[in-house]
C-alpha cells in the first residue's frame, strides 16, 4: 500500500490507532485534547470520511461495535500492519523534506513515531537542505541587487529569507535536544492511553 494517498488526517488518525483500539468519536476527541485541530481541520464528516477511506484501503479494520444507552452504535477500529508502516513511512518521507509546510508540521507532531536517532538523521537532513536553499537565495537576492532590481520587487524573497534563516535557527536548537537522553521520547505514562483514561473534555 502506497502511502501517497494518505491525507494529513489519515495519517493522525492512524497514529492515533498505533497507541490503542478505538472508534471515531474517540479519535475526534484525543485530536481536540491535544490541539491538533490547530494542524488539520477536524470535522465529525471528514473523520468519519477519512476512517472510512482508511478502513476501504485496508490500513485499519474493525474491531467491535457497542453502543451506550440510546446513543447511535460505535465501531472500534483497530491498525493493521500496513497502516502502521503507511505511518512511519509517511512521517519519514515528510520530516526530512522541504516542500509543503502543511505536510512537514504533521509530520513534526507524529515524529514520535518514529526512532529517536532517526529523527534526528531527518532533521538534520532537513537543516542541510534548507541551509543550500538559503545560499541559493542569499545569492539571488545578491544578483538582483546588483542588477539595480527596485527592492520593491524583492520583499517576498526576502520574507521568505528571513523564514529560512529562523527555520536553521530553531533547528539548531532542536535537533541536539532531541537527541539528549533527557529529552522523553515515545508515550509515556502521561499518555491518556496509557494509562486507559481517555480525555473527558475536548
Amino acid at each position: 500500500m502506497k502511502d501517497a494517498a494518505l491525507t494529513p488526517l489519515g495519517v493522525m488518525v492512524l497514529a492515533l490507532l498505533r497507541e490503542g483500539d478505538m472508534h471515531p468519536y474517540e479519535m475526534a476527541r484525543l485530536l481536540r485534547h491535544r490541539r491538533d485541530d490547530r494542524i488539520v481541520t477536524i470535522t465529525n464528516g471528514t473523520l468519519y470520511h477519512t476512517v472510512a477511506r482508511l478502513h476501504g484501503q485496508g490500513l485499519l479494520e474493525e474491531v467491535g461495535i457497542d453502543r451506550d444507552g440510546n446513543r447511535p452504535e460505535r465501531t472500534t477500529y483497530t491498525l493493521t500492519p500496513q497502516g502502521s508502516a503507511a505511518v512511519t513511512d509517511w512521517v519519514r518521507r515528510e520530516l526530512g523534506a522541504t516542500g509543503r509546510t502543511s505536510t512537514f508540521r504533521v509530520a513534526l507532531a507524529e515524529a514520535h513515531n518514529l526512532d529517536r536517532d532517526e529523527v534526528v538523521d531527518l532533521l538534520g537532513a532537513r537543516r542541510a537542505l534548507l541551509r543550500g536553499q538559503l545560499d541559493e537565495l542569499d545569492a539571488g537576492l545578491a544578483g538582483a541587487e546588483s542588477r539595480g532590481v527596485p527592492e520593491q520587487y524583492l520583499l517576498e524573497l526576502d520574507r521568505h529569507r528571513h523564514l529560512q534563516q529562523a527555520e536553521i535557527a530553531w533547528l539548531d536548537d532542536l535537533i541536539p535536544r532531541i537527541a539528549s537522553p533527557g529529552f522523553a521520547w515515545g508515550p509515556g505514562p502521561e499518555h491518556p492511553l496509557a494509562t486507559g483514561k481517555a480525555p473527558q473534555n475536548d
